[in-house]
């Protein structure tokens, strides 16, 4: 007898992609606790390690070297990842809220959100200078900058540790580059007042040896776009201005109603805040038993006491406490391959510490860079023949993936008897249905997805703009929908909590549409599955596959891809920038594109049956052939790279049978890619191709004119 899946009860939250919360997932992707539903928000896919940042200023990291990738650590962990920055916490109702969607509901809550820099509030900062946190704008504009040519003058402001690291790698940068510049730290105290006489001496040293200027114990007045004005009256030259001071917790959090401690989140022993649901850890916490400061390593320790106390307040095992040590090793950068360790007042300098810190800083990314494979359930030891065959060696996809093959489709649909109601008119080869209510035209359609990505406002999204597809690409005016939800087994709370997430976000896609949502029907099952049943409006004949015509132009409004990006995602091998750009390419609605392809000739979107496919399908209907350019078809980050490492969708196989005659490999494969929320593929006058493309192009689509239509039966591939 076969074991249903544990329902989920309980609702873990985990606010910020910070280096506690990274490593927790990673504990909890080897250990997850049955029932709980974790959830990561964090502003973006990726989140940096700062112990590597010195480095890579100074030109010995590559930058993707400092990403921990939090789209592939939430799916090693089973938790969903939402992508958005935080603005507050309702405490009485236990919502996380973040801008653009519903507000996401909490059990138990963790902060690990690092903290922000009071130097965008100096005069003329935000618009002259770049703070070094967060480390993506920095990154981008510092790179464009060190590798200009001719005299450089920089300004880092703070002579803390973290500021007198990135002025040494920016000095020596720039020295490696042979460009004259004059660089200068600037604080308003003393500098390095963190470290020991000794220690502080060796770094001033360093400093010095890389022409680096050091100025005490003045206040900034304003920065300009040449020039740092000193209260003095002195100016320091400057094009390009960073600040490593000033650090504050982020504004939101006062908003909270937690205890704070100058605005940080009060926390105990067990890492619990002034309510017992929410912890914090990192610099965003104040340890009120035992004060620290703030440093990466306490927020390290902080991991396995975090991961077994959230355990325990979601029901399993007894709170632990965190008991900080006194002093910690002070790893600094000394710009080039040389570094100094501190601790206890003792300290040594030289390439030995460098490699000594480049040896910490590896081995801490390598446990996100190399998570471990985590074996399949074995088959039983008795199973029918063919079982093994039908598993496959991978996860079977989500989306459009997940389809049934067209032969098997169509082989189906050709035994249906014709409809006897003359009201109802089955389009051959098209997905939708036109309808005769007196005078009105009406197309309907139906679709459903099988979930490919945990979070149930993405998959919605996904879903409801995959499934106006149709009608979109019939010419038509979506009218009205009913929703079809199938929810993975959980508790009543946690199903009102879903289905409220889903509903909202279902009703945003469709009514921003056009439609209304005027029904539907929900259950459970062992997955989630989302899906709609749609009708539009046609002030004149549907578009269909039927009116394609030899010399006619192809155009692609979407680029290919999304298949095997999903299907790598699901088997933890996708970068997770590339599946990020895929879901923002995969939720853009096709509503304007389809009223600028009004006169299409023929139209259809692309989707489960991939481009191929898809194109046989107006082939057949209007009796013709096409001709495709592949190096003109649009491809989605990754996928290419994905696809020629052996990346497949579960459908591929049965698409790539639909076109023998086409060659195999490279982008050609794509071809047969099963897109989910693809784009639409209009067939229209080659005299307006053209002009259609660039109206398409001001309207957001990167739309591509991809071959033409032919009078010879077939697809072919342009020499």
């Amino acid at each position: 007898m076969n074991t249903p899946p544990l329902p989920l009860t309980r609702d873990l939250v985990l606010i910020g992609g910070g280096h506690t919360h990274a490593l927790l997932l990673r504990k909890w992707g080897m250990n997850p606790l049955p029932g709980a539903r974790v959830t990561v928000i964090n502003p973006g896919p990726t989140a940096p390690y700062s112990g590597m940042l010195p480095g890579f200023v100074a030109g010995h990291y590559d930058r993707h070297e400092l990403n921990i990738d939090l789209v592939k650590l939430a799916r090693f962990a089973g938790a969903r990842i939402v992508l958005g920055g935080v603005d507050g916490i309702d405490l009485y109702d236990r919502h996380v809220h973040v801008p653009g969607r519903p507000p996401i509901a909490f059990d138990v809550a963790s902060v690990n959100v690092g903290i922000t820099s009071d130097m965008p509030r100096l005069a003329g900062f935000a618009e002259h200078a770049t703070p070094a946190k967060p480390l993506g704008p920095f990154a981008a504009k510092w790179g464009d900058f060190v590798d200009q040519s001719g005299p450089a003058e920089v300004v880092v402001i703070g002579g803390g540790i973290a500021g007198v690291e990135l002025v040494m790698a920016m000095a020596h940068a720039l020295k490696s580059r042979n460009r004259p510049a004059q660089v200068t730290l600037i604080d308003n105290a003393q500098a390095l007042t963190a470290t020991q006489d000794k220690a502080a001496s060796t770094i001033r040293r360093s400093m010095s040896g890389l022409g680096v200027e050091v100025i005490e114990g003045a206040t900034i007045t304003r920065i300009t776009n040449d020039h740092v004005l000193l209260e003095d009256g002195r100016q320091i030259p400057a094009d390009f201005v960073t600040g490593a001071a000033g650090a504050r917790a982020h504004e939101w959090i006062a908003r909270t109603g937690l205890d704070l401690q100058d605005g940080f989140i009060q926390v105990d022993g067990h890492l619990q805040s002034s309510d017992p649901a929410v912890f914090a850890a990192g610099d965003c916490a104040h340890l009120t038993e035992s004060p620290r400061p703030k440093a990466g390593v306490y927020a390290v320790r902080e991991a396995p006491i975090l991961f077994n106390n959230l355990r325990a307040a979601l029901g399993a095992g007894k709170l632990r406490r965190y008991v900080p040590q006194k002093d910690y090793l002070k790893l600094v950068s000394l710009g080039g391959k040389s570094a100094l360790a501190e601790r206890l007042g003792t300290s040594f300098s030289g390439a030995l510490m460098w490699k000594w810190k480049d040896h910490i800083d590896q081995t801490f990314m390598n446990k996100f860079r190399n998570l471990p494979q985590m074996a399949q359930p074995a088959l039983p030891r008795d199973h029918a023949a063919g079982l093994d065959s039908a598993i496959g060696d991978k996860p079977m996809c989500g989306g459009c993936g997940a389809k049934i093959g067209r032969g098997a489709l169509q082989d189906a649909l050709r035994n249906l008897p014709k409809p006897d109601r003359a009201d109802v008119t089955p389009l051959p080869n098209d997905d939708a249905a036109l309808l005769l209510t007196g005078n009105a035209r009406q197309v309907m359609t139906s679709d459903h997805l099988r979930g490919f990505t945990l979070d149930p406002v993405l998959m919605t999204r996904i879903a409801a703009v995959h499934a106006l597809g149709d009608i979109w690409a019939m010419g038509a005016a979506p009218q009205a929908a009913t929703a079809t939800i199938i929810l993975p087994r959980m508790s009543p709370d946690l199903q009102h909590r879903t289905m409220i997430e889903v509903m909202t976000t279902a009703n945003d896609v469709i009514r921003s549409a056009g439609a209304e949502i005027v029904g539907g029907h929900s259950s459970m099952g062992d997955e989630l599955t989302i899906g709609f049943t749609l009708t539009g409006l046609c002030e004149r004949d549907p578009i269909t596959l039927a009116g394609a015509r030899p010399g006619d132009a192809l155009i692609l409004t979407k680029p290919l891809g999304s298949g095997v990006l999903m299907a790598a995602e699901m088997a933890g091998a996708a970068d997770g920038a590339w599946i990020t750009k895929a879901f923002q390419q995969m939720v853009q609605p096709q509503d304007a594109a389809s009223r600028i392809l009004a006169d299409a000739h023929a139209m259809t979107d692309v989707t489960g049956f991939g481009l191929a496919g898809h194109l046989l399908g107006i082939c057949e209907a209007s009796g013709c052939g096409a001709t495709l350019d592949p190096d003109a078809i649009p491809i989605m980050t990754g996928a290419l790279e994905l696809s020629e490492g052996g990346v497949r969708s579960t459908l591929f196989n049965d698409n790539r049978a639909l076109a023998p005659e086409l060659p195999s490999g490279g982008r050609i494969d794509l071809l047969f890619d099963p897109q989910t929320a693809g784009g639409l593929l209009a067939v229209v006058s080659p005299d307006h191709a053209h002009q259609t493309c660039t109206a398409l192009h001001k309207a957001g689509y990167p739309a591509v004119v991809i071959g033409q239509m032919t009078d010879t039966p077939g697809l072919r591939l342009q020499s």
